[in-house]
């Protein structure tokens, strides 16, 4: 794991501004630093010394005419390596890839399996290759220059060039979608490459391409085979991402997703996060999945944040509004982590490809949803169970929209400024840009959520938490193999006939692999106490509604009935705008 920086075209002539884009993604890549400097090109990068810890990985690296700056891990480098002529100087899948793009040019990028961002600048062509991987795990950022093209792993090193207006419209979308949707940014003129695509610059111009494209329609319905088909998978993928040449551990919670990961391991390590909230808690689920397999257990308990501390944390993590609460609980297991190790898997994806969500749940029952449309006429949309009856009452579109939404078309309008809330966009582009229609509400689900939220709320926070403690957090569940036999199974072997249960093919997987009990356990977030907060410390809030008012985003500070989610979301807003 490393950060990535350049600036092709027409850069200057000293190394001033490159060193300091580099210099900013240090927590990415403690252990070395480089520069390439070239007439039309300058490469920066930070290395996180995963796989060959000598020298020979030091990056950007040389090839004849190839110049690469790099950041991942490639989990098929050595099967990759025994089909290349070489010769080889090193060890790192850095060098594998050099030689793989020498050989097969843009093409190489299809036969990775991994996750990466990646920039190849070839001296002769004067042309630059990047890639992004299939799922989105790691991040590149780009913007035009007058001459070019600069880009990063981090939005904090392009502000470097100079700081664009922020983008009215991304405002618009946060409020949206809690994040920022892809391929733009709160900035103007920087976006963000699209997970499972390639960009090529080359005589002044930026061209995009998707190089990968998973299966939509589920083809698998008998739970025999499949079950037989996910356990082959998964005893294949898991130890694969556990490949490294320094120690490796396991995110462990309560949860399926990463009990399972461990349980695909020989006794690894594990780190559980405790929480003082006793209806909160799942370190003692954690510690009972850890004893009965027998893993290298570390428990470590985390106090409430100050609120300030929180929010300063989570916007220099992420230099853009992003309102996931739960990034401040995986910014501090990281913390705690790297005290033990210098990599981490988690159970990331689970949720998404295998319908483990609560809102899942509610995209299939036509019964509920026509009793709760009648029952929401009568009550205030913006209060918790006004907001909830209001989402179980719609279908299709419309409901994973409302469920998945932070503030909703009709919150929207009720408490944004004009200026925001009237331009006649259609706040909801990004779902309806991803949307199946040929697919039946839970595959669309599905679909959505590998296309939507996972790549720009999830694994944006999961990277940029970990990175900020130099910690590799890799996602075996997310190895587009098993991304692409999820998607192939059908909803009916995931969720209960009624909604009520999610998951059912990892549960019949794993019940004689699990403590008896662990699996029908209550699904637990590792959330902020927002409103608790909020009741502590009216005045922040307060101070927040006034300078959102005062800067044209809201239409008054006096807004009842907000959930912790909006709350959230507009104090994240306020902070970053105002510091």
């Amino acid at each position: 794991m490393c950060g990535i920086t350049g600036w092709i075209g027409d850069p200057p002539g000293d190394t001033t501004v490159i060193e300091k884009m580099t210099a900013l993604l240090h927590h990415r890549g403690p252990d070395d630093r480089g520069i390439f400097t070239s007439p039309s090109v300058q490469l920066g990068h930070t290395r996180l010394s995963i796989l060959d810890l000598s020298d020979a990985g030091h990056q950007p690296m040389v090839l004849g005419d190839l110049v690469l700056t790099y950041n991942g891990e490639i989990y098929n480098f050595r099967e990759l390596r025994d089909r290349l002529e070489g010769p080889f100087f090193s060890n790192s899948d850095t060098e594998v890839l050099l030689h793989l793009y020498r050989l097969h040019g843009d093409a190489c990028v299809s036969l990775l399996r991994g996750m990466f961002s990646f920039a190849i600048w070839d001296t002769r062509r004067r042309r630059l290759f990047a890639a992004r991987d299939r799922l989105g795990i790691k991040p590149f950022f780009y913007r035009n220059t007058p001459d070019g093209l600069a880009f990063a792993s981090e939005l904090k090193s392009l502000l470097e060039l100079g700081r664009p207006p922020i983008e009215e419209t991304a405002i618009s979308d946060y409020l949206t979608y809690r994040y920022i949707p892809t391929p733009n940014t709160v900035f103007s003129g920087i976006h963000k490459l699209p997970p499972a695509h390639t960009l090529v610059w080359e005589d002044g111009r930026t061209t995009i391409a998707p190089y990968w494209a998973p299966p939509a329609e589920p083809t698998i319905k008998k739970v025999g085979p499949a079950i037989e088909q996910l356990h082959e998978l998964l005893g294949t993928v898991i130890p694969e991402h556990s490949i490294a040449d320094v120690p490796v551990g396991v995110f462990l919670s309560g949860g399926i997703d990463s009990a399972m990961t461990a349980a695909y391991l020989d006794r690894p390590l594990t780190v559980t996060l405790a929480s003082e909230v006793p209806h909160r808690n799942e370190a003692p689920a954690a510690l009972e999945v850890a004893r009965h397999l027998g893993t290298r257990h570390f428990e470590h308990s985390a106090g409430e944040p100050d609120l300030d501390t929180a929010l300063d944390t989570i916007t220099h993590l992420f230099d853009e509004p992003a309102a996931d609460s739960g990034a401040w609980a995986t910014y501090t297991v990281s913390s705690i982590a790297r005290e033990h190790v210098t990599v981490a898997l988690t159970g990331e994806g689970g949720d998404e490809l295998f319908l483990g969500y609560k809102r899942h749940g509610l995209l299939g029952n036509e019964r509920l949803t026509t009793l709760c449309r009648m029952v929401a006429q009568i009550i205030p949309p913006l209060t918790d169970t006004g907001r909830s009856l209001q989402r179980r009452g719609l279908t299709g579109f419309e409901r994973y929209a409302e469920l998945s939404s932070g503030f909703t078309r009709r919150q929207k309008r009720a408490i944004l400024s004009r200026r925001l809330s009237g331009d006649g966009r259609d706040d909801l582009w990004y779902f309806r840009q991803h949307w199946r229609a040929d697919l039946e509400p839970l595959a669309q689900a599905r679909w959505l959520d590998l296309h939507t939220y996972l790549p720009d709320s999830l694994l944006t926070k999961v990277d940029q938490a970990g990175m900020a403690h130099s910690l590799e957090i890799r996602p075996p569940l997310l190895d587009h193999r098993l991304v692409e036999f999820a998607l192939s199974l059908h909803p009916d072997l995931l969720r209960s006939a009624d909604g009520a249960t999610g998951k059912l093919i990892l549960r019949t997987l794993m019940k004689d692999r699990l403590p008896a009990g662990h699996l029908d356990r209550p699904k637990i977030g590792f959330n902020l106490p927002i409103r608790r907060w909020v009741k502590r410390r009216p005045e922040i809030f307060r101070g927040a509604l006034d300078r959102l008012k005062q800067a044209d985003i809201i239409r008054s500070p006096k807004i009842s009935h907000l959930g912790g989610e909006q709350i959230w979301s507009l104090l994240v807003l306020d902070r970053f705008l105002h510091g």
